[in-house]
């Protein structure tokens, strides 16, 4: 009875161990066909740019090729859902936006998936800086200046439309000087940059790309850059916070992630070269090109960025009554 039952145990564990090894060898085996990057931005924008750099340099690293899916629409969401609902085999990622990631889950009550939940975070790319513009022939020359002129009479301010990061932006740093703006939406940048060129509307925050050809040609100029520290795409432009607002931060954020539950060895093995992608010379040069600054991270600490974002707009949208259907 004793030896049937060690034969038994035996013959147990053998089964288990067998079961066990379609899944380890599909994890060391890692990657033996294609992987699809989906971009939930349309063709030609900076998110595609990067996307398709990162995809190059890391086909090579793991011997075979990463295909580029664009699936644009409703502000990033339709594409960053479709990874959400992938196989969670690492054949499946997404290029992981503030607005897919923090933005919007912040705003719309009903979105389709959850950004903590659904999602494995790989590693932050890189980072963009909100940047308050005016027009250059307006009457203050800093951002002190603007302020006690804002503290004097109701201003008004432009964004690329309701529930945008640079809409966000704007609220959060209304919050935290207490001056009063009226905001009026636009259906982008091209719509609303004109509007403050002119001088029609006082002041808008926006990505650095999208005005820094406008502050280069004179017709806009720099009131605060919302980046922790100075831009070294504009060295003499001083930090929102270094001006009088403590603490003030307004980036967005371009990352990699995976659906949830994808094994563990494959992200590490993700985060380990594509954080290697990253500190390469050639990407670090094609970045600096689109004015992003360089950004890789562990796994965990993308993770917690990007809780801390989400909470962030939370709160900036609860406290301005920011709500899209």
């Amino acid at each position: 009875m004793q030896l049937n039952r060690r034969a038994f145990c035996a013959s147990s564990a053998a089964a288990i161990a067998t079961a066990a090894l379609p899944a380890a060898w599909a994890q060391s085996d890692y990657p033996n066909r294609p992987i699809r990057l989906v971009v939930p931005i349309v063709a030609g924008q900076a998110t595609d740019i990067l996307a398709r750099v990162v995809a190059d340099q890391l086909g090579r690293a793991l011997g075979q090729p990463i295909v580029i899916d664009n699936k644009p629409g409703a502000g990033t969401t339709i594409g960053t859902d479709f990874v959400a609902k992938a196989a969670p085999d690492g054949y499946t990622l997404v290029m992981a936006t503030s607005g897919g990631f923090a933005v919007a889950p912040a705003l719309y009550a009903k979105l389709p998936y959850d950004p903590i939940r659904d999602f494995a975070p790989i590693t932050n790319l890189g980072t963009v800086t909100q940047t308050l513009v005016t027009a250059a022939n307006a009457p203050w020359k800093d951002l002190p200046q603007f302020l006690a002129a804002a503290k004097a009479k109701s201003m008004s301010y432009a964004s690329a439309g309701i529930g945008t990061t640079s809409h966000l932006a704007t609220e959060a740093f209304i919050g935290q000087t207490g001056i009063q703006m009226v905001h009026v939406p636009f259906k982008g940048v091209s719509e609303a940059q004109p509007q403050v060129i002119s001088g029609q509307i006082e002041v808008m925050f926006d990505a650095l790309p999208a005005v820094l050809p406008q502050i280069k040609a004179g017709r806009l100029r720099v009131l605060g850059v919302g980046s922790a520290q100075r831009s070294p795409f504009l060295p003499d432009a001083p930090t929102i916070a270094e001006q009088g607002v403590p603490g003030f931060e307004a980036i967005g954020w371009i990352g990699v992630a995976a659906p949830a539950k994808t094994p563990a060895p494959i992200l590490d093995r993700l985060n380990t070269e594509l954080r290697r992608i990253m500190a390469l010379p050639e990407t670090r040069e094609k970045l600096r090109t689109l004015y992003f600054t360089p950004a890789e991270s562990t796994r965990e600490a993308f993770a917690q960025f990007i809780a801390a974002d989400l909470a962030k707009s939370a709160r900036v949208a609860k406290a301005a009554r920011i709500t899209a259907e």
